[in-house]
């Protein structure tokens, strides 16, 4: 027998012998009434999905978590008949479960490829770092097409998506070059390498993103999509020259996520009511306010997305389109080619629109024309970057719009913040001191029994922090008559807001108090987010 004769035997037997274990197991699945999966490389993980049981947990219990259908947790496993697993999933994730089973081989497989996920980013990063080390400076880009370069971005990416990070901070120092995520808001340190790797990365993205790697005097800003986990996910990337290098920072824009709705933004029933309202009316303006990150794109796109109707011509220009929304016909600023604010919201304009949001007002050009677009019959939606509601009517002012105008012009004004969201696997309750509760300015008697409030502790579910998502603190501004008139009439800000909350409105910071009082949120969080 000759040795290909052989080897088509031996592939032969082993074939064969797999077919009887999927048959085995394919009965096993059927018997109990679940579906059999041949290829798990079929069901992309869903990171989110994956966070919900601990490392340790599935590696005992050899299960896959892999996705959701609504809200049921979908998991593979190679042992159905392990009911004791199944319940103990289900009291870690607090969810029920839709159970797909799979040979032992191919969930070992799956379980080995993850645990390696966050060891291959640092493993890539020293394998690069070992090549450029003996480079001399002037060379080191030539190599940003590398494998070990290309592989330890992706990993870094992937690393970054896995864990629900925003954005992704590549900082060169003295001695070393520090990664660092923000997830939730917050920056932590995700990994280290050499310095001698800067200049590698830097021009992988760089190339990546169509920008000048030649040029590292001056910042630049590009984009670029990557596929991660089978998704679309859209990075902005901006560098910036520093003492030590060009520092680089990506915005991880997930494309394929949804559009939530209002109601699960963290409104209070009273100012959800408010807003509904403004934005029910046929014109007028609507302005959301608050720093980068405060989830102003969020709850404008839930609005768009409420509003939608086939009788309603909606159209947006934005800086960049985060979330696409089906029949909202949306503009992206490109500024290299004269697209601004103001140019794309004059041609809108010409297009019939009914409802227009600007993703930005900026300057008085682009305030002027949208400030006559909610007087000459549209419905506007716009944000502006003040610290309160109230604010936002003087920064109109500021910008050369005439107090009579934004009095006219503008019905209602939100202001948010976004705070971590306690874990709800392990947050505990407690019973603050009064003396807390006074230097904190509590809006509630140190002896009132409902103060009880929750603080974060940390587990698996969250990483240590105590915190997993985050929550909308907000304060709503309804533009009434009487504010309309101190408006016009140009009265101070603080003026307006006193009027405001003798109209019933809830001030971010009271508005972050009660989500304490509910146990959303702790009060250490409450008063880093608003002050």
């Amino acid at each position: 027998m000759t040795p290909r004769a052989a080897t088509r035997i031996e592939r032969s037997a082993r074939d064969t012998e797999q077919e009887a274990d999927d048959e085995l197991v394919r009965r096993l699945a059927q018997r109990l009434g679940y579906i059999f999966v041949r290829d798990l490389s079929e069901f992309p993980v869903d990171p989110v999905a994956w966070d919900l049981i601990p490392p340790r947990v599935i590696r005992r219990l050899q299960v896959v978590p892999i996705g959701f259908e609504s809200d049921v947790l979908v998991i593979a496993t190679a042992d159905p008949t392990n009911v004791v697993a199944l319940d103990d999933i289900r009291a870690i994730t607090g969810r029920e479960l839709k159970v797909l089973v799979a040979r032992t081989l191919e969930i070992k497989e799956v379980i080995a490829r993850a645990e390696t996920l966050d060891r291959s980013a640092e493993t890539s990063l020293e394998e690069a770092a070992a090549i450029t080390q003996d480079e001399p400076e002037g060379h080191r880009e030539v190599l940003a097409g590398e494998a070990p370069i290309v592989k330890a971005i992706n990993q870094i990416i992937t690393k970054a998506v896995h864990q629900r990070a925003s954005d992704v901070h590549i900082e060169p120092r003295e001695g070393d070059v520090r990664i660092r995520f923000r997830i939730d808001g917050v920056l932590s340190e995700a990994m280290r390498t050499r310095k001698s790797l800067i200049a590698g990365l830097n021009s992988r993205l760089k190339i990546m993103a169509n920008l000048d790697i030649a040029e590292k005097r001056l910042p630049q800003d590009g984009r670029l999509t990557v596929i991660v986990a089978g998704r679309a996910v859209d990075l902005r990337l901006a560098t910036l020259p520093t003492a030590w290098g060009e520092k680089i920072v990506l915005r991880i824009l997930d494309t394929s996520g949804g559009v939530q709705k209002l109601s699960e933004l963290g409104f209070d029933d009273h100012s959800l009511d408010v807003y509904r309202q403004a934005i029910s009316r046929p014109h007028g303006a609507v302005l959301l306010t608050g720093p980068t990150g405060s989830g102003k794109s969020s709850t404008l796109y839930a609005t768009l997305d409420e509003i939608n109707s086939p009788t309603r011509n909606i159209v947006t220009v934005e800086d960049p389109v985060e979330v696409r929304i089906l029949d909202v016909t949306q503009m992206q600023v490109n500024r290299k080619s004269g697209l601004t604010f103001a140019t794309a919201l004059r041609s809108i304009l010409r297009a019939d629109p009914d409802v227009v949001m600007v993703g930005e007002m900026r300057d008085h050009e682009t305030a002027k024309i949208a400030i006559e677009a909610a007087l000459t019959g549209h419905l506007v939606f716009a944000t502006l970057h003040t610290g309160d509601a109230s604010s936002a009517i003087g920064r109109l002012v500021e910008m050369g719009i005439e107090p009579l105008l934004v009095a006219s012009a503008v019905d209602c004004i939100v202001a948010q913040r976004l705070a971590r969201r306690l874990c709800t696997k392990c947050a505990e309750t407690y019973q603050p001191t009064p003396e807390i509760l006074h230097i904190n300015g509590f809006p509630h008697e140190p002896d009132d029994a409902t103060a009880t409030l929750r603080r974060a502790v940390g587990c698996n579910a969250c990483a240590g922090t105590g915190y997993r998502g985050r929550i909308a603190i907000v304060e709503v501004l309804r533009v009434s008559p009487e504010i309309q008139r101190l408006t016009a009439e140009g009265h101070r800000p603080e003026e307006i807001r006193e009027q405001a909350m003798t109209e019933g409105m809830r001030t971010l910071r009271r508005d972050g108090f009660q989500k304490t009082l509910e146990g959303l949120t702790s009060i250490e969080e409450m008063l880093r987010v608003v002050g």
